[in-house]
């Protein structure tokens, strides 16, 4: 039998039906601001949002087969309803004759009055309602409930955003609660679908980043191998400020670097691609070292997001014959360099300059470096050596990393299988997937 909803004028904001519904499956949260659901019982509240000055709206008694009531609360206009919307509702059932938003108050203080009589909200009006209360509960399930001969406009409501809608002559315990518990469900499956839709945009968003942070090298006609490894840090979804190049000019020479931004998120990524991307136009054009690394600072200065924000830098130009590099650090970790018969170790890096974009007119010298006729060069980001050991405070660091790398120079890897199995250590050293964005590049020479 019908069973009106307890009303208390004198107290706005109302809950009756303390009793609460189990079930063997519940269903899950639906997002922030929907109470956490338990495996065994799922204490679901549906909130009626009505103004019947008749004495109330009419609401069966919601059973399930245990005979256990949902709670009830309800709500007079959408200010009550926006203070009851707490984390434990899980419905919204809305009366589309709800009055009080034609004027764009949004208060629902009661009917208008015109003539001394009593009229009913236009299309307009009721419509204008549910958009009130769908952007007041973004993620809660919500149902409509209108007079059997307004079919048109409750399809309507549903197209606006509305999960269902339930005709107020028609409505029986039994459909109301089934009406529910689709409604909940289907506002579920409808975020799942979003939160996809979203994670498939992300994915393409990381695609489009990667190939602007990671390119192809040019090196058509060099002798010089290349290989390298990305591996983006655990606290993001989007790839980071690590970015690397490699391209050979029409003299013979092969330029190699490899940055950072500081920072995480699109905007780092974004700026890492303008970097590259710039680097790479500015050596085809003829550019190195200091004036490089000088115009590459004008560049961040005009892009980056706020002036906090700064990039570290790592170039090497390798001369036509193989034997000898020029090298400039901007901030950044100094490469590591092995050859035959002799323990691999860091490149010369006294008197480095500073990060690009800390300090006005900063200079970066260039410093020669011989290299000799065989030879393996790995540049780096701080991601590799800033992985800690074990469980305490220490980090792999840079003297860590050099131990690491010989051996597995002692064990016979080389290219690929060397950086990967350096990352792999790396993170097994971290007791987890570094924090940290890595980006690492090798180039390696073999003289005949």
């Amino acid at each position: 039998m019908p069973v009106p909803v307890p009303r208390q004028r004198d107290t706005p904001a109302t809950e009756s039906g303390q009793a609460v519904l189990h079930t063997a499956a519940p269903p899950a949260s639906i997002g922030a601001g929907v109470a956490q659901a338990t495996p065994q019982t799922t204490a679901l509240t549906l909130l009626v949002i009505e103004d019947d000055p008749a004495g109330g709206l009419t609401v069966p008694e919601i059973l399930d087969a245990d005979g256990h009531r949902i709670r009830l609360r309800t709500a007079r206009n959408l200010t009550e309803a926006e203070r009851l919307l707490t984390p434990d509702v899980h419905c919204i059932l809305l009366d589309l004759s709800l009055p009080g938003s034609g004027n764009g108050s949004g208060n629902g203080t009661g009917p208008r009055v015109a003539g001394g009589a009593t009229t009913t909200a236009t299309l307009d009006q009721q419509l204008a309602v549910l958009h009130q209360v769908l952007r007041l509960a973004p993620r809660h399930a919500v149902l409509v409930l209108t007079d059997e001969d307004d079919a048109e406009r409750a399809a309507e409501a549903v197209r606006v955003g509305a999960q269902d809608f339930l005709f107020r002559d028609e409505l029986d315990g039994r459909l109301l609660s089934r009406a529910i518990r689709y409604a909940v469900e289907r506002k579920r499956a409808d975020i799942a679908q979003y939160k996809l839709a979203e994670s498939k945009l992300r994915a393409q968003e990381n695609a489009r980043l990667e190939r602007g942070l990671l390119p192809t090298p040019l090196l058509e006609g060099s002798d010089l191998r290349f290989a390298a490894r990305y591996r983006p840090g655990r606290s993001r979804a989007l790839l980071g400020g690590d970015f690397y190049d490699t391209v050979r000019t029409p003299d013979g020479t092969v330029h190699a670097m490899i940055g950072d931004v500081c920072g995480h998120g699109p905007d780092e990524a974004a700026l890492g691609v303008e970097l590259r991307i710039a680097w790479r136009a500015l050596t085809l054009a003829g550019l190195c070292g200091d004036d490089l690394l000088a115009t590459l600072q004008e560049v961040l200065e005009v892009e980056r997001p706020c002036e906090e924000i700064f990039a570290t830098l790592c170039t090497v130009d390798i001369a036509p014959d193989g034997r000898r590099a020029g090298l400039c650090l901007a901030g950044h970790p100094a490469p590591l360099i092995s050859r035959p018969g002799r323990r691999a170790q860091l490149l010369p890096y006294e008197n480095s300059g500073p990060a690009l974009g800390l300090l006005p007119r900063a200079r970066w010298p260039r410093r020669q470096v011989e290299l000799g006729g065989t030879w393996s060069l790995m540049l780096y980001t701080d991601g590799l050596i800033e992985g800690r050991i074990g469980e305490g405070k220490e980090r792999l660091g840079q003297d860590g990393m050099v131990e690491m790398i010989n051996r597995h120079l002692d064990r016979g890897l080389s290219g690929e299988g060397l950086l990967e199995a350096s990352v792999t250590e790396a993170r097994r050293l971290n007791g987890g997937e570094l924090t940290d964005d890595v980006a690492v590049v090798l180039l390696s020479r073999a003289e005949s």
